[in-house]
């Protein structure tokens, strides 16, 4: 994310000052403060009744042709869960239910800054898949033929959804 140059507020030029124990853009005329905020976004762990593992081929950077988990962001007036299951549908017109939340994962990446991940559990009775333009491929596999997740944050989620053990 590019720093600001000038107060938003007023147009003074910002200085550089320890705020909260952090160093922050701050404005000396009228006070406003810059707080970098993450952006929201979810992840679906997406399984289906065979307890086969949902993954993706993205079709546009960040990290084309890479296979991934399918997510997006958060959009504004939207719960988590909400966006986690529109991204799921809008990728893969697949309709799901949360079934856990699997872990909240802050990230710093390019090109959009601060990340606030929040990663979903998500199982779908249905699964016939047709995706969109932002996927090249998608496909149920099982844990053995899972084709190779490169994203260090999904391989985390992937690590972190094997300690789920779903009730019977």
């Amino acid at each position: 994310m590019k720093a600001y140059s000038f107060c938003p507020v007023c147009g003074t030029m910002l200085e550089r000052g320890m705020i909260d124990g952090r160093e922050r853009q701050l404005c000396l005329s009228c006070s406003w403060v810059h707080y970098i905020n993450p952006l929201p976004a979810a992840i679906a762990y997406t399984v289906n009744r065979n307890e086969e593992l949902l993954v993706v081929r993205r079709a546009h950077e960040p990290a084309c042709n890479e296979w991934s988990l399918p997510g997006g962001f958060i959009e504004a007036g939207e719960k988590a869960e909400e966006g986690c299951l529109r991204e799921l549908m809008e990728e893969t017109s697949l309709e799901g239910k949360i079934d856990a939340l699997i872990g909240i994962y802050p990230r710093q990446v390019e090109p959009y800054g601060s990340l606030l991940v929040l990663a979903y559990r998500v199982v779908v009775d249905d699964d016939a898949i047709t995706i969109n333009h932002e996927l090249s491929d998608a496909g149920f596999y099982q844990e053995h033929l899972i084709p190779e997740v490169r994203i260090p944050l999904h391989q985390e989620i992937m690590r972190d959804a094997a300690l789920y053990e779903p009730v019977q």
